[in-house]
């Protein structure tokens, strides 16, 4: 039986400040404490985005993380630069590179715990304008488990972000059952973002592994859940997906075509694969408008949410302005109200 609202199954009042709700569903916090964890456990990061990454873009991320990483850590200045950008509340998600999957369990448990304790207490200090999503150790299943329903129930986190792969194994794994099963009766919003391409070693340069890699990866998630037969199995899921989805949204008909025409392709499928398509949630990080409008026309405005990727240097820099060409319905669901009924939000007046 699926819960309708996460943690205690309060509603979280939010005030719009202007014309509609905006809720921004991907942004980042780093918890320091996280990391000093993993680093006096001696683990050392096996992440994609880090393996195949070139010498000058690694000098360009340094620079990068030099320059934004009290914003990345703190939310010092978060509520100012959300008042300039117009958006009324973040959905806090970890910095994707705090997952920590290549920690042994009990490490990556720590980490976890120290990441999801720091979202609820910047979420309590700022609870108008901040709702939380944490993170679990899901290279142990049981402990990811058990870690995702203290996110609901103690810290009253709406959501939990996940990668791509888990060390290279694939989200339709039979070993991910149990995760699926939980997120579904929680109600919880699954957020999937990625964090480079696993097998990429001809993007390195010109930071392909981000610009291309993170695009690939969640098209390479999404296949496996719809034909790995997850989305038939928890019907119920609630998961976003970053930057538009992937290449999927642009390109399912192949993915349709092979369902059709071969047993491979739908043994554990038993629908066309973009029918799959409208299970999902996408935000619309994607940059050209063109791209937004094509979005709205094939998947509907009711399965966008905004999200601007701050504060990372890929980031929308305008992601309420971006969505002024939509017509005011489409833009009341995407700005905000998607989001809001996700996260088990509810507008009230400024």
């Amino acid at each position: 039986m699926t819960i309708s609202t996460c943690g205690s199954g309060a509603l979280v009042p939010v005030a719009a400040r202007g014309k509609h709700l905006v809720v921004d569903i991907h942004c980042h916090l780093g918890i320091p404490a996280a990391d000093a964890i993993v680093r006096a456990a001696g683990t050392v990061s096996t992440a994609a985005i880090s393996q195949f990454t070139s010498a000058k873009t690694s000098e360009v991320n340094c620079a990068m993380f030099a320059s934004m990483g009290r914003t990345l850590n703190t939310v010092d200045t978060r509520i100012a630069d959300m008042d300039r950008l117009g958006i009324d509340l973040q959905a806090l998600s970890p910095s994707p590179g705090q997952y920590h999957y290549h920690a042994d369990p009990e490490t990556g448990r720590a980490a976890a715990q120290a990441v999801n304790d720091g979202i609820a207490e910047a979420v309590a200090g700022n609870p108008d304008r901040f709702v939380g999503m944490g993170t679990v150790p899901l290279q142990d299943v049981g402990m990811a488990v058990t870690e995702l329903r203290r996110c609901v129930r103690e810290l009253d986190l709406r959501g939990v972000e996940i990668s791509s792969n888990v060390n290279g194994v694939d989200l339709h794994d039979p070993r991910f059952k149990p995760f699926w099963a939980a997120a579904e009766e929680l109600g919880l919003l699954v957020f999937l973002h990625p964090l480079g391409f696993t097998h990429g070693q001809r993007m390195s340069e010109y930071y392909f592994n981000n610009l291309i890699g993170n695009p690939l990866e969640s098209t390479l998630a999404v296949g496996h859940l719809i034909f790995g037969g997850v989305l038939d199995r928890f019907p119920g899921l609630k998961i976003c997906v970053a930057h538009g989805g992937g290449y999927l949204p642009g390109y399912w008909g192949r993915m349709d075509h092979g369902w059709r025409a071969r047993a491979d392709c739908s043994e554990h499928c038993l629908h066309e694969p973009s029918s799959y398509l409208r299970q999902l949630y996408f935000d619309t990080l994607v940059f050209d408008p063109d791209q937004l409008a094509s979005l709205v026309r094939t998947h509907g405005a009711d399965r966008l949410c905004l999200g601007s990727d701050y504060p990372f240097d890929m980031a929308e820099p305008d992601p309420v302005g971006f969505h002024a060409q939509l017509s005011e319905d489409d833009q009341a669901k995407i700005l905000g109200s998607n989001a809001a009924s996700l996260l088990g939000l509810t507008r009230s007046e400024a």
